[in-house]
This record gives structure tokens, sequence and C-alpha cells, in this order.
């Protein structure tokens, strides 16, 4: 209804009497204009549409008569088609095994280029390519078993004849090449490259060979490492630095140091040259030729090491530059060996220069023991030790020294201090023993007294000494008594107390009263308790000489302190003796005016 009324407003523009009278006329034109407007048009469309129907009917003839010709095409050209379609097959059967055969010469055959790699050019210089084309040889031949085992044996045969020429001529080459080089190797530094590991690496597959060219390369190294240490004797460093080591041949221990230290270095340089060569070879391989070849390469400087030491060892430099020797030589031996095997010539070397040294060193020490006692010196008057014993102790303690501050295995340090303790102590116990056998006992006791506690405190500084200690605290301990017992007896004489003392001490009950004792009455022991009373106002009045020359204070205090324990005894029994109502002494408190904790108060 709206679209109508839409429509009728396009020509219905006055609403009056007339429009309305003239509305249906109106209505009735439009629609006339209207159909003559779509007649038009559609006549247009009619035209069209004849012509495309004319294109539509030519078209059609046009295919009618290809198809016929195509039909009749077909029918000539049958023959050609199937013959086409047979070649096509027999071009794809053929391209297929055309694709087979690259493949089977590709994997077991070499390229061109390869062949004149593994033969080689004029340089003669092997580069990368080398190593990847004997690993294809060698993959062609181990793949030549898989043919044998098919019905190609035939030619698995004769590819792994060829293969196996090619690989003889590219060892043969690689053997050639390899010596040389190895020869080449003798200046002061070696670069080993990456193409000489993989060199010896592919050379494993033939031992002969490979064994021949590691024995290229000792020989070469050995020649080396021989001239080497002796431009480092001779002639130094590069401009003199450091200087040569024969320079240092006044000290022995920096000239036998200087020359150890130097065999060390080139063994572990020795050794870092022979694992970058065989770095890529197989475990077993390059543990048991390391050794071999290394032991080899440090022979050469065996015999002018050992000509050298064993100048210095006999040159007697002493008995602790010997001992710092063969320590020396003990510790470079341990660390030298865990760089060489146990076979090795140099670690032999060591081993006799060593046993050398120490021999020598234990025969310094027994001759300078002999001397201590074919010829005993006199005590001095002070009755300290001796300028011998003093001298003897200073070189054991250098020795000492030098033993406690090796880097030798400690197993091997204590035999050692055992037979050096063996070689200086005993000696020297006899020599103070002998020097002191005419001496009165409380010279004596002072005398080697001071001697083992000088021992002692030289011992003491050390490991390994508990039992030689031990053993000379008992020898002081004994003369200690010595010395307590005449210090105790020197007061007690002195004090006027020794005699009636043993009386007592000596008096059984049954011989009847002490007092009735001829020496013992109260007159006697009041006038000796009075002189022992006197002793007690000023006790260190009364000392023994030998005590104030012992040189411990921890003795002389202990000596002093047990001396009047002993003269307390004597006067505890002397006190108990004259208080016993049964010995019959008339107002004893009188004769003995003190206790004994009194007297023990005063001598404390």
């Amino acid at each position: 209804m709206l679209e109508a009324l839409k429509a009728l407003s396009t020509f219905f523009h006055e609403n009056s009497l007339r429009t309305r009278r003239n509305l249906r006329g109106d209505i009735e034109r439009r629609s006339l204009e209207i159909s003559e407007e779509f007649a038009l048009a559609f006549k247009v469309v009619k035209e069209e549409l004849d012509n495309i129907h004319e294109d539509v009917e030519s078209m059609s003839t046009c295919c009618q008569d290809m198809t016929k010709r195509l039909k009749a095409a077909r029918e000539q050209t049958a023959d050609l088609i199937s013959k086409t379609t047979d070649l096509q097959k027999e071009s794809q059967r053929l391209e297929m095994r055309a694709d087979v055969a690259d493949a089977f010469l590709a994997k077991y055959q070499l390229k061109p280029e390869e062949v004149k790699v593994l033969r080689g050019t004029r340089t003669g210089q092997l580069q990368e390519n080398f190593f990847k084309a004997l690993e294809r040889v060698k993959q062609i031949h181990s793949d030549c078993k898989v043919l044998l085992r098919t019905n190609q044996q035939t030619a698995g045969l004769e590819i792994m004849e060829s293969m196996a020429l090619h690989q003889e001529t590219a060892y043969e080459r690689l053997y050639r090449w390899t010596q040389g080089e190895c020869r080449s190797l003798t200046g002061d530094t070696v670069e080993v490259t990456s193409i000489h590991s993989k060199a010896m690496h592919a050379l494993q597959d033939r031992p002969v060979l490979f064994r021949y060219a590691l024995d290229e390369f000792g020989t070469a190294r050995r020649t080396a490492v021989v001239r080497g240490f002796i431009d480092a004797l001779t002639r130094g460093g590069p401009g003199g630095t450091p200087r040569p080591i024969e320079l240092h041949s006044h000290d022995p221990l920096r000239y036998v140091g200087d020359m150890l230290a130097w065999l060390h270095q080139a063994c572990a340089s020795e050794k870092e040259h022979l694992e970058g060569l065989l770095k890529m070879a197989t475990a077993q391989s390059r543990d048991n030729e390391m050794q071999e070849i290394l032991g080899h390469i440090s022979e050469g400087v065996c015999r002018p090491f050992k000509v050298r030491v064993e100048q210095v060892i006999v040159a007697d430099p002493g008995p602790v530059s010997l001992y710092k020797l063969t320590n020396l030589l003990k510790f470079y031996r341990y660390t030298i060996g865990q760089l060489l095997g146990s076979e090795a010539t140099l670690l032999s070397t060591l081993n006799e220069m060593e046993d050398l040294c120490q021999k020598v060193f234990f025969n310094a020490l027994n001759v300078m023991s002999s001397k201590l006692v074919d010829k005993v010196e006199l005590p001095p008057s002070d009755l300290g030790p001796t300028a011998t014993l003093t001298q003897t102790l200073g070189l054991l303690r250098e020795v000492l020294k030098s033993h406690d501050a090796s880097v030798v295995p400690l197993d091997s340090r204590q035999e050692d201090f055992v037979k050096i303790l063996t070689c200086i102590l005993d000696p020297l116990l006899q020599m103070c023993s002998l020097s002191a056998s005419r001496l009165n006992p409380a010279d004596m006791a002072a005398y080697m007294m001071n001697c083992l506690y000088a021992m002692q405190s030289t011992l003491a500084l050390y490991e390994f000494t508990d039992q030689r200690l031990e053993m000379l605290q008992a020898q002081i301990e004994a003369h200690k008594d010595t010395l307590v017992n005449e210090q105790a007896s020197y007061v007690l004489t002195k004090a006027g107390l020794m005699q009636i003392y043993s009386i007592a001490q000596q008096h059984q009950p049954q011989e009847g009263p002490l007092s009735s004792v001829h020496g013992m009455d109260g007159s006697s022991i009041k006038a000796a308790m009075a002189r022992f009373d006197a002793y007690l106002s000023s006790p260190d009045s009364l000392i023994l000489s030998q005590c104030t020359f012992l040189h411990s204070t921890s003795l002389r205090e202990k000596i002093h302190r047990k001396a009047m324990d002993l003269v307390i005894g004597a006067y505890e029994l002397l006190y108990k003796a004259i208080l016993d109502s049964s010995n019959n002494y008339t107002d004893p408190n009188s004769i003995v005016m003190r206790t004994t904790e009194q007297v023990k108060t005063l001598l404390s």
C-alpha cells in the first residue's frame, strides 16, 4: 500500500477536483508508458539472445567437426601412443637402473678427486680431505662384506682388491709423511697439530707402522731433550736467562735441584706433547705406548745427570747437605714417577743416586759417631754439655729440620728418622757415659742430666721422636733420683740430722729405749735440732752446687722439692721417735720445738 502511494506521488503533484477526476486516466497513461518502455528494452534483449543462439549453433557445428577429426586422428595414432607408452615405461626402468648404478658406484667406488688425494701431490703435504678419503676407502672395504653374502661375490671381491690397493698406497704415503714430520720435531718448542693426531690415529690400523712412527718421534724428542739439557747446563736460556746451571755447581743443593727441576719440567712437557700426538688413539695403545716412549725420551739425559750428581756426592758436601740431597732426590723420584712408567731408566737413575747419597750420608754419620767414642772430651767445670755434644746436636738439629720440612711420603720419612737417631743418639749417649765415668755421683748425675736435657730439647721440636724422648726421660729420672738423694743427704749432714736419723732408722724396739743408744741422748738430739732449726731460717743456704749447674729450671725445682720431701720425712721419723714414750725421753717437747707440719710449711 505504502509502495503504491510512493509511486503515485511521483506524478500526482496537485490535489484538486480536476486532478482527482483525471487520476484514473493518468494512472492508465502512466502504466502504458511503462509497458512501452519495457517492450523496447526487452526487444534489445531478444536481439542479443538471437545473436548468441546463432553463435552457439556455429560452435556446435565446429565441435562436431573437430570431434569427427579427433576420432579419425585417434584411430590413425593408436599404434603410436601404444609404442610411446611402452617406451616411457622402458625409460623409467632404465632411469631406475641408472640410479641404482649411480648409487652403487657412489657407495663402492672412489671419486676421481678422492683417488688423487690418496695418491698425493707433488708437495706431499697431507690435508684434512686425505683422512676423509682414507675413511671412505675403509668404509667401502668394510661394506664389500655385504656383497660377499649376496650373489654379487665377484663384484665384491674385485672392489675389495681395488680398495686394498688404495689402502696400502694411502698408508704408505701416510707413514712416510708422519715419519718425516716426527723427524722434524727436534726443536725446543714443539707444535703438535690436529693433522699429526689424526695421522697417528689412522696408523693404529697398521700396528707396525704406528710403532715405527712413535719410535721416530721418540728418537727425535730424545735428541732434543739431551741437547736442551746440555744447553741448560752450559749456555742457559735464551739471552742468558735463566743462567747456566753449571754456574751454581759450588752450591750442591741448588745445582742438583736446578737439574731435577729442569728434568721434571722436560718430562711434563714431553708427556704433554705425546698426549697431544696420541689424543685420538685408543686408551690401551695410548697408555702402553706412552710409558715406553717417555722412558726412551728421558733415557738420554740419565748419563750426564748421573755423572754430575755423583761428582757432587763424592765431593762430600757434609751430612746436612747430603741428607737434603737425599730428600730432594727422593721427592723428585716420586714426582717424576707420576709422569713416567715404573720401568723408566730415569727413575732407576734417580733411585740409584738416592741410594748412593743416602749411603754416603749414613757413612758420614757413622764416621762422625765413631770419632765421638774414640776421643772422649772431659766434662766442663760447670757440668754442662761439652762442645762436641753441642756441635753434634746442632748438626742433628739441622738434619731433623730438613727432614721435617721434606715432602717425601710419611712412611719413608719415619723410617729415615729411626736410622738417623740410631746413628747419632746412641754414640752420643755412649760418649756422655764415658765422659762422666770418673765423676762422683752428684757430678755425674748433674752432667748427665744436662746432656740428656740438651738431647731432649733438640728432639722435642720434631715428629717421630716420642720413643726416643721417653727413653731420655727415663734416664733423666734415674739421674734425678740420684741427685735428689745427694741433695737430701747434704742437707741432713749439714743440718746435723744425718747421724741421729741413721741411728733412729736402724733402731729396733727390742733393742731397748732409743735414749739409751750412744749419741741419742736428749742433749745430743737437742743440739742437733738446734742446728736444724738454724737451717730452717734460711733453707736456700744448703743447696748442692751440682743442682745450681742444672740447665733446666723445672728439673732444679723438682729435685729441690723431692729432696725437701726426704728431709721432712727424716724429721718426721725423728719427731715420732722422740715423742714415743717407750724411748724414755724426758720432756720431749723441749727437745723438738717444731712439729712436722711447721717444718713442711717452712720448707715448702
